[in-house]
């Protein structure tokens, strides 16, 4: 069974900094790369950021570029997101998703929510201003 289980969210102000983790269990973290999405009251899930299953590429959302960094470490089967400068726009519910991407290059990762199999139940972010 997989699991996917994010912490590290809550309440912060603007300019503070939180660092999310994501622990996966029940696959083979190598094989899947790993994302961030975020969803505000009233808006759509929106992709925030991504590394490739290789570990080598990285994406972002124009909107948190500079600010936020994911990493993944494959010994401990945990992606995070470290964000910095946090806004009142970022708040949001953060998921974690995981995609197999077998069929993609290694370096492959998807921003879509469609191309992503396995999901976190959500951790809340809020900042105040």
């Amino acid at each position: 069974q997989v699991q996917l289980v994010e912490s590290g969210g809550g309440l912060v102000q603007a300019g503070d900094s939180l660092t999310l983790s994501c622990a996966a269990s029940g696959l083979t973290f190598s094989s899947y790369a790993m994302a961030w999405f975020r969803q505000a009251p009233g808006k759509e899930r929106e992709f925030v950021a991504a590394r490739s299953r290789s570990g080598t590429n990285t994406g972002y959302a124009d909107s948190v570029k500079g600010r936020f960094a994911i990493s993944r470490n494959s010994a401990k089967n945990t992606v995070y997101l470290q964000m910095n400068s946090l806004k009142p726009e970022d708040t949001a519910v953060y998921y974690c998703a995981a995609s197999q991407t077998y069929s993609h290059s290694p370096n492959y990762f998807g921003t879509n929510h469609y191309e992503y199999d396995y999901w976190g139940q959500g951790t809340q972010v809020t900042v105040s201003s």
